[in-house]
């Protein structure tokens, strides 16, 4: 069976990252808009960007307008921004948010209409140049062909694909992620470490997803709590941001599956930011999923050095979920109820978010195929 396998053109990595990449960018326009948000500008990380782009007469426009739940408004005044200052290509400077906004107005500077029009296609649109400098090590946005934007009209996270959404050029400076706050840090960490199990273990996995899967897995276990509990830790930052590299392009080229399937819907419905709501979820899809791939799970907790000798597939799955629910306790991951929300109000919207996962399509790629009533079960387990 043949295979495609996708990544971005140019992957720069490493300290001083950034100044390494300034000429690939100064090849790519005259005028970038630098998509972010309010806190980048105010913590430096913008400045860090700008001051590179300085020294190259590379000119910009910075539009700070993206929050941690991009929207099809954000992503027109985006547009409206790029058209009106004669930018020629862009450059995302964030977490997964401003990066997915970036991909969404580089379609639409193209397009008419509105970006929820792009729901269930693949898109094909040609769009600028765009580079993706990351700072956080969670999404892995910066390597993939997803970008997930919400619809305000019938409040849904969409998620958006297309291989033309694939950054150019990725920037991935370990310098950028060491302002993370503890909160950020543990979020984006159990969202890389999702990315990586989903892809090994779901049904479209394929040789090359694998390699890059299970060396992301190796490199979060090894290093999230310790960027967790020491921030300023530089090569644990540093391999948290090649593994959440590793990890979006495994699942760039394989898939997620039922975690993030489920996990949107509680983001759009209880605006749970993404990382948080994956880390929710977490424990209860891979209690569920174990049967359809207990071989997998295996081979991730020996990989990760969880499994004993003599342990049975079932077994070492069991102990790599466990030690993947401690984790979630170390990094201080909030439960429904603890992040404020009301056990009522979440059963009330339990039918419709049984639904939106199912039509996103991802949890159609776990091993073990799940029914609306799977999911509506694991919602309920949330609470116990």
């Amino acid at each position: 069976m043949a295979y495609k396998f996708l990544v971005p053109k140019t992957v720069i990595s490493g300290k001083n990252a950034i100044e390494e990449a300034a000429q690939q960018m100064s090849d790519l326009g005259k005028k970038a808009l630098i998509v972010t948000d309010k806190i980048m500008v105010k913590i430096g990380n913008v400045s860090k960007l700008t001051d590179v782009l300085k020294k190259s007469n590379v000119e910009y426009e910075i539009f700070d307008g993206v929050n941690s739940e991009p929207t099809d408004i954000i992503i027109g005044e985006g547009v409206e921004v790029y058209k009106n200052s004669g930018c020629d290509f862009l450059i995302a400077v964030g977490g997964g948010s401003p990066i997915d906004a970036a991909k969404a107005i580089g379609v639409m500077v193209q397009s008419s209409g509105n970006i929820s029009d792009y729901m269930g296609k693949v898109i094909n649109t040609s769009i600028p140049p765009l580079v993706a400098i990351p700072t956080t090590a969670g999404t892995g946005s910066e390597a993939t062909q997803f970008t997930i934007i919400s619809d305000t009209k019938n409040n849904v996270k969409m998620l958006l694909k297309g291989p033309s959404l694939i950054p150019i050029l990725a920037i991935v400076d370990p310098e950028f992620t060491i302002t993370s706050p503890q909160g950020v840090t543990s979020a984006t960490g159990i969202d890389a470490l999702t990315h990586a199990v989903e892809a090994y273990t779901s049904r479209l996995a394929q040789p090359l997803s694998d390699t890059f899967a299970l060396s992301a897995i190796k490199r979060i276990f090894g290093n999230l709590r310790t960027a967790y509990s020491d921030g300023n830790n530089f090569e644990a930052r540093n391999q948290m941001s090649l593994g959440a590299l590793e990890a979006g392009i495994a699942f760039n080229n394989s898939s997620v599956t039922i975690i993030h399937g489920m996990s949107r819907p509680i983001g759009a419905l209880f605006h749970v930011p993404h990382g948080i709501s994956n880390a929710m979820l977490i424990v209860e899809c891979l209690k569920f999923a174990i049967d359809g791939a207990a071989d997998r799970f295996c081979e991730i907790a020996k990989t990760v050095g969880i499994y004993k000798e003599g342990m049975s597939d079932i077994e070492a799955s069991k102990a790599l979920i466990e030690e993947i629910k401690n984790l979630c306790d170390y990094l201080k991951i909030p439960t429904l109820e603890g992040y404020g929300i009301k056990y009522e109000d979440f059963i009330k919207q339990i039918d419709k978010m049984a639904e939106d996962a199912l039509i996103s399509g991802s949890p159609s790629n776990t091993k073990k195929q799940p029914t609306k009533e799977d999911i509506i079960k694991i919602y309920e387990n949330l609470w116990k």
